[in-house]
């Protein structure tokens, strides 16, 4: 269909002299529609529009050049750009007496240039001068940023640059995509290079990062809580709400005696008849009278650990009994050699009396403690490594700029074509015709 259109049109521009190409403007505000009412165009061409090119009609930005076809005042084609690679077309198709819309292709053609500018007034308007391209100046700014300030630039210092830039109709097209610059003031020149990925660098080298990755073994230390296997925090406390009167010695002063003696135990002093408790479970070993203790239980806890309970006033287990940590197994008393009610506390471990306050704990079999092991494991890696590389083609760039530094730059002259003139190819963009250069006089 866009070839049938290109010929149509081709027909139509050589036989019609009177039909001029006009550059427009379009207008802050205006609607598609609206444009198409302005130009006399029935509204019956929005509903030949696919929903899926209608969402492109709002691409349409203020202030956007495009390019219109008329014949006495009466529009025949318009090309209205969406960005940089296609645009809007609304021709008239003499054959079906109606307008066709149409989303197509922008012909271009890219130029390659390198300029030499000596700054005589400032950067901008002195390459705007060379390259009808104001847009080249503050590109340039934006990669030496960092590097150069360009309010510092004074009248003799030098930029050479290469650039690609897209051409529509002999004038710029598009965004201009700088290759590399040098800028010398006084003795220093700086230079700029862009890699195919639009990175920036100051040198003919870019740096490169590389990810390595794998498995591996690796030794490390790992904590783990666990249930506490000595004895410390096994036993629970033998009384609750007792005081200790007497701790445990090798050496104390007896109270009834009134010499030295051993006390292999400890003593907590409390009302008669408060209750008693197995500090652990276990079986009862002995359950009766014991000289100087009075009334006396004895429990077996395994592991060769003993617990005695002395002066008791009664005793609530038998010998031979089994008791669970916690168990009641009597209460306070003063029975046998004793100087008031309170619990004689013994713990024994293979018949060696032990400090029971280094063993005693209120969580009883719940105490915990952390064990650090060193431990083999395979584990991923991942390893970043930064590496330089060369830009591919900065090197020459960079003699071809340094030597362009020294000369008069004679930057790409863009054709100013009449406005009399118009390449049909461009206003039928297709694969057949692109870059044909047919023309058409008013």
């Amino acid at each position: 269909m866009l070839g049938r259109i290109g010929m149509m049109l081709l027909v139509m521009a050589a036989a019609l002299w009177s039909a001029e190409v006009h550059k427009a403007v379009w207008k802050r505000g205006e609607t598609f529609s609206g444009y198409l009412e302005r130009n006399g165009i029935p509204q019956s061409l929005l509903r030949t529009i696919s929903p899926e090119d209608a969402k492109y009609l709002s691409e349409i930005q203020a202030g956007e050049k495009f390019y219109e076809l008329k014949e006495e005042g009466r529009l025949l084609h318009t090309l209205i750009p969406i960005g940089e690679e296609m645009q809007i077309s609304v021709a008239w198709d003499p054959k079906e007496e109606r307008y066709r819309f149409d989303i197509i292709p922008i012909v271009y053609r890219e130029v390659k240039d390198r300029v030499t500018v000596e700054i005589r007034r400032n950067c901008y308007s002195d390459i705007d001068r060379l390259t009808r391209n104001p847009r080249l100046g503050f590109l340039l700014k934006r990669l030496y940023k960092g590097a150069v300030d360009f309010r510092k630039l004074r009248k003799g210092d030098r930029i050479a640059f290469a650039y690609r830039q897209k051409s529509r109709l002999g004038e710029p097209w598009g965004q201009p995509k700088i290759e590399g610059a040098a800028l010398k003031q006084g003795k220093k020149t700086r230079f700029v290079f862009v890699d195919e990925e639009g990175g920036v660098w100051h040198d003919v080298f870019k740096t490169v990062r590389q990810t390595r990755t794998g498995v591996r073994e690796v030794t490390v230390p790992v904590t783990r809580t666990v249930k506490v296997s000595g004895p410390r925090g096994r036993f629970v406390m033998p009384i609750r709400g007792g005081h200790i009167t007497s701790r445990f010695s090798y050496k104390r002063w007896h109270p009834t005696l009134h010499r030295y003696r051993p006390h292999l135990g400890v003593d907590w002093g409390a009302k008669r008849g408060t209750p008693l408790y197995a500090v652990a479970g276990g079986r009862v070993i002995y359950a009766g009278w014991m000289r100087g203790y009075g009334k006396v239980v004895k429990i077996d806890h395994g592991g060769g650990y003993v617990s005695l309970y002395a002066h008791q006033s009664r005793l609530k287990v038998r010998k031979g009994s089994y008791v669970k940590r916690g168990e009641v197994i009597g209460y306070v008393g003063s029975t046998g050699r004793s100087t008031g009610p309170h619990l004689h506390f013994g713990l024994y471990r293979n018949g060696r009396a032990l400090n029971p306050l280094k063993y005693l704990g209120r969580r009883g079999l719940s105490g915990v403690r952390k064990v650090t092991r060193r431990e083999t494991r395979k584990e991923r890696y991942r390893i970043v490594e930064r590496k330089k590389v060369a830009i591919p083609g900065a090197k020459g760039l960079r003699s071809r700029l340094k030597k362009a530094l020294e000369e008069s730059g004679s930057p790409h002259r863009w054709e100013r074509y009449d406005e009399s003139y118009v390449r049909l190819g461009d206003l039928n963009a297709t694969e057949e015709n692109r870059g044909e250069e047919r023309w058409a006089v008013k």
